[in-house]
């Protein structure tokens, strides 16, 4: 079943869990997305984001506020982007 899927959607996959899992967690995004599936992920945690993420969509009250790739996915371009800073 989970050969056929091309998309995966992971909604805080790791939300209450340890570090330990949270590696083996992180270990699957990683291979999922080297055989080319799409891994959609929820999460609070800007670091996991950051960590595990080609592409960051910042969301507020259903709606995308912005789209972070490449170098502007950092913490600060992140926050400014939820506080509605414009960059410079």
């Amino acid at each position: 079943m989970l050969r056929d899927t091309e998309i995966f959607l992971l909604d805080e996959p790791t939300r209450g869990i340890d570090i330990g899992a949270k590696f083996e967690i992180y270990t699957l995004i990683h291979q999922l997305a080297q055989q080319g599936k799409a891994v959609i992920l929820v999460s609070p945690e800007m670091e996991e984001l950051i960590g595990l993420c080609n592409r960051i969509y910042i969301m507020y009250e259903g709606k995308i506020m912005d789209e972070v790739e490449g170098e502007r996915k950092t913490q600060e371009v992140i926050i400014n982007s939820l506080l509605g800073v414009k960059e410079k």
